[in-house]
């Protein structure tokens, strides 16, 4: 019997509570008991109702402010979880990781710790609790979503199974669905904004190079979406994939945004609405990204609207037999098929279905170990055959050349 205990219910905690449940129906011993907490029940109860509806499981749900690590560890206590899975935000990671320890229980999350007031995005906070974990006895997996998280686990598969050594790796991630608004964002609007706006980095030759925030853009034709303009920019994988991969000479991310995208986000930043600082307005103290958040759409409003699809994935060129050797996996999910699955568009899906199976992963000891992992650590051949069993069916192809750029 595997109890979890899910925190946040916002769209990624909605897809992984669906898909948990999905599960229990034919495993139930991997899922026996599923738990949704968030700061606002309704949002859970919202989530339980089509739980219900969509798979005929029960879930529980239970109302936790996860920045009260006291509040968190009572209600580890009262429902003994074997896992926590941390789908709120990233600002909350080490009060629910201080609740876990507190409690000796697993943890499982998708995207690691940052500063409320620095748009850091980096694990050196986390991997500091790897000796606190260790004498614990307890286990925390961290990214375990799709970037981070599948995306670092198709650079292992490529390592055991297609090329002998790794020279270089580029991950792409595409969103090509259109949610009709002129500006929202498919993820936490908060979030998503402070990755875009931080100055982009890639490692190159044992070091980090850094640049202006969406300055280098090339373009890609990616299958069953088309070609797309895509932007070099930092993100937390190439961090944990640089320390265990040091054989890699270069690790790059990309991601696509539209003009009119990238035209709003450039008069919101040049208006200072982008800003996490605070101001004063009538006397009081509000944070100018927080507020443009409130005004903007809800992201797990997008799903009923969204049309097209997201393509994501690893372009890795090395040595094969002693020949250079270009390979790319990648994953395609359609965004009407997500909702229809769970009532949340494929941004989601695809985060939330990892954090699913990364779970299972740690519930039925695939994967275990005392301390704090990366999800590249592991073997990845559990995980991807989990992913074309649960919605995320993956390809592989082989380039005729490296990316020429």
């Amino acid at each position: 019997m595997s109890k979890v205990l899910v925190i946040g219910a916002g769209g990624v905690g909605s897809v992984a509570v669906h898909k948990m449940a999905q599960v229990s129906l034919t495993n139930p011993d991997i899922f026996s008991h599923i738990t949704l907490a968030s700061r606002r029940i309704v949002s859970c109860e919202k989530v339980a109702e089509s739980v219900k509806a969509l798979t005929g499981v029960t879930i529980d749900v239970a109302q936790v402010d996860a920045d009260n690590v006291e509040e968190t560890v009572a209600l580890i206590q009262k429902i003994q979880p074997k896992l926590v899975v941390n789908l709120a935000l990233p600002y909350q990671d080490l009060a629910i990781m201080d609740a876990c320890l507190a409690t000796k229980t697993d943890y499982l999350d998708t995207a690691n710790y940052e500063p409320r007031d620095t748009p850091k995005f980096e694990y050196s906070w986390q991997w500091a609790y790897q000796e606190r974990f260790k004498e614990a006895g307890i286990m925390a997996l961290l990214g375990s979503g799709f970037d981070p998280g599948v995306t670092s686990v198709f650079a292992s598969y490529i390592k055991k199974h297609l090329l002998d050594t790794i020279d270089t790796l580029d991950i792409l991630d595409c969103n090509g669905g259109d949610h009709g608004q002129h500006f929202a964002t498919n993820f936490n609007p908060e979030i998503n904004i402070r990755e875009v706006t931080a100055p982009s980095r890639h490692w190159a030759d044992g070091q980090w190079v850094e640049g202006p925030a969406l300055s280098h853009k090339q373009t890609f034709d990616f299958d069953q979406v088309g070609e797309k303009n895509m932007y070099l920019m930092y993100h937390e994988e190439l961090e944990s994939l640089a320390k265990f991969y040091p054989e890699i000479k270069r690790i790059r991310f990309w991601m696509t945004f539209g003009d009119a995208y990238l035209k709003h986000l450039e008069v919101l930043q040049n208006v200072g609405m982008t800003r996490i600082d605070p101001v004063i307005y009538n006397g009081q103290e509000i944070i100018p990204l927080q507020f443009l958040k409130a005004v903007l759409p809800e992201p797990s409003s997008l799903g009923s609207t969204t049309k097209g699809k997201t393509n994501i994935g690893d372009i890795a060129t090395g040595q094969k037999d002693g020949q250079q050797k270009t390979v790319y996996v990648y994953q395609v999910c359609d965004h009407e098929e997500a909702y229809a699955e769970t009532g949340n568009q494929a941004v989601s899906y695809t985060t939330g279905v990892p954090a699913m199976i990364g779970a299972a992963m740690m519930l039925t000891d695939a994967w275990k170990g005392e301390g704090v992992f990366n999800i590249e650590q592991f073997d990845p051949d559990p995980f991807m055959d989990m992913l074309n069993k649960h919605g995320l069916p993956w390809q592989v192809k082989e380039l005729d050349a490296p990316l020429d750029f």
